[in-house]
């Protein structure tokens, strides 16, 4: 079998989208050289859940430039990360003075394939490419290159900064392993270090193996915890297959499946109904991205789901329209990247909770206005 390189071999795609990651033997005994203790993930969610200090991105750079026109190119208007996102670039664009325009590709090829060359056509000033894969997608992306039209990502690869060997400048995430980290200790700390996990991941995007496989690993440094199966489910056919799947591990599995984690949130929409009405009262649900509304609304009510490491959204709309900015002056990008959060039922009231979302209260958007001098 084919390996991606995180310890979990991907076996032969069976069925429609839902494909088990094969975890052989071998992979469930490797734990990692530095074991994790109940103490030490308890310490890293206290630390994960304090509320939003004061700045810490940039505080200089070029002041705006004027008149330009930005397209966002959307790979799923369905999930809401990306929603999200799009609403902090418009937010941006508006007190900068630039004129934004938002492409879908719908979570297809086809769709991504016309929605690249909607982009081009479009001569945009510069480009957002939000939610897909750059170096998958680089034949698509190489065009703005050669027309001069700046690139910033948004979980475009499976970690920040530029993408080598694509015209991204920027990828613009929090650090998807620190992200997955803390879900995994949020899990072990719950449980007192007797988690029964099953991780959720879309094979489709890096970020999100590189997500799974820290999760999975972090899982199988705690001694008593037990990774029971690794889930590649795509995210656009969650809706479709997550009831079947959940309803198929809480057969197999019974009690001893205590733990859910997922790459994103969406999951959990499909998974709430099956949860509730078929024996799955005792699961708690984390997510390492992206802080959905359904999200912070189960956190709130107590429903089922106990955490969600958030991206920081609106922030990261406004740090995208910063880093064209930058490119677009001749400068180097930021760089900034902000700190895994992990919002829970003792948190959610702050930094954006009561809005369901995750929007840190530290000034983020008067620090870039300054920048840009607006």
């Amino acid at each position: 079998m084919p390996s991606d390189g995180g310890g979990l071999r991907i076996g032969t795609r069976m069925g429609a989208w839902s494909l088990v990651l094969a975890i052989g033997c071998d992979a469930l005994a490797a734990a990692p050289a530095q074991p994790v203790s109940p103490a030490d993930a308890k310490a890293a969610v206290a630390h994960s859940g304090e509320r939003a200090a004061r700045w810490s991105g940039p505080t200089d750079g070029p002041a705006a430039a004027r008149g330009k026109t930005v397209v966002l190119l959307a790979e799923d208007l369905r999930n809401g990360g990306i929603v999200g996102l799009a609403q902090g670039v418009r937010e941006a664009s508006s007190r900068i003075g630039w004129t934004v325009k938002v492409i879908n590709a719908g979570g297809t090829p086809a769709g991504r394939a016309k929605a690249l060359a909607d982009a081009l056509a479009a001569r945009p000033d510069g480009l957002v490419f939000a939610g897909a894969d750059a170096r998958e997608n680089g034949a698509g992306l190489e065009p703005f290159r050669t027309a001069s039209i700046p690139v910033v990502g948004w979980h475009a690869g499976p970690a920040p900064g530029p993408i080598a060997g694509t015209p991204v400048a920027m990828n613009i995430t929090t650090d998807p392993l620190e992200v997955a980290r803390v879900t995994a200790m949020a899990a072990i700390a719950q449980s007192d270090g007797r988690a029964g996990v099953v991780v959720f991941t879309d094979s489709n995007f890096g970020i999100a193996m590189a997500k799974a496989n820290a999760m999975a690993e972090i899982i199988r440094a705690c001694a008593r915890c037990k990774l029971l199966e690794v889930r590649d489910l795509a995210i656009a056919k969650a809706a479709e297959h997550m009831p079947r799947v959940t309803r198929e591990l809480l057969d197999r599995h019974g009690s001893a499946w205590t733990h859910a984690l997922a790459i994103n949130d969406i999951y959990f929409d499909y998974a709430l109904p099956v949860l509730t009405g078929d024996g799955g009262q005792h699961l708690s649900l984390l997510s390492a991205g992206d802080g959905s509304p359904p999200a912070f609304q189960r956190i709130r009510a107590r429903t089922f789901q106990t955490g969600t490491v958030a991206e920081p959204l609106l922030l990261q709309g406004w740090q995208a329209v910063d880093e064209l900015n930058r490119l677009f002056s001749h400068q180097p990008v930021s760089g900034f990247v902000a700190p895994a959060h992990l919002v829970t039922p003792d948190n959610v009231a702050f930094d954006g909770g009561p809005q369901l979302r995750y929007d840190p209260d530290n000034g983020y958007r008067e620090a870039y206005a300054r920048i840009w001098k607006r």
